[in-house]
């Protein structure tokens, strides 16, 4: 196995390794390494955070890259309207693992609209779901409709519901 040195602290590395073992720093043959992925946002900005934020992989330190926007993308995101696979959402979520007001994923920890595998919130429709009007196959709530329990409040509610969205 050939060696080198490490660009951070000088000390014999695998050309191969993925981590210094003296001081940790990533991929420590290469001469340059300012990570992977991608790090992009608008200029156009609302309250110091870009409109747009879209970032996926780690930074030159090994950091992951969070998306911090208006609208954020990436793996992990925060923003007013997310779209991630771990996010928390002030208005708008959409991924996997998401916490917001309203929220889409197949774990949707929402406040107030859940739809997703595992959901909550106010109204929670879902797989299984907990809320206040539940709608899932498995459900725990105040008022809810599943396969097994069938309240009326809630069997009028998602009607109404379905009727209003046009499902």
């Amino acid at each position: 196995m050939p060696l080198g040195s490490c660009r951070e602290c000088g000390g014999q590395v695998s050309l191969q390794a993925v981590a210094c073992p003296h001081c940790g720093a990533p991929y420590p043959s290469r001469p340059d390494w300012r990570g992977f992925g991608v790090d992009w946002r608008t200029k156009a900005s609302l309250g110091g955070y870009p409109l747009v934020h879209v970032a996926f992989g780690r930074d030159a330190s090994g950091r992951r890259r969070v998306a911090r926007g208006v609208v954020a993308v990436g793996q992990w995101a925060v923003g007013v309207v997310t779209i991630a696979q771990f996010g928390i959402a002030y208005v708008i979520g959409v991924g996997q693992f998401v916490l917001g007001p309203i929220v889409v994923a197949q774990f949707a920890l929402a406040l107030v609209l859940g739809l997703g595998q595992f959901a909550t919130g106010v109204i929670a429709i879902g797989q299984v779901a907990a809320g206040w009007y539940v709608f899932a196959l498995w459900g725990a709530g105040h008022h809810v409709w599943t396969a097994t329990v069938q309240d009326p409040q809630a069997v009028a509610f998602f009607r109404r519901l379905g009727d209003a969205v046009k499902w």
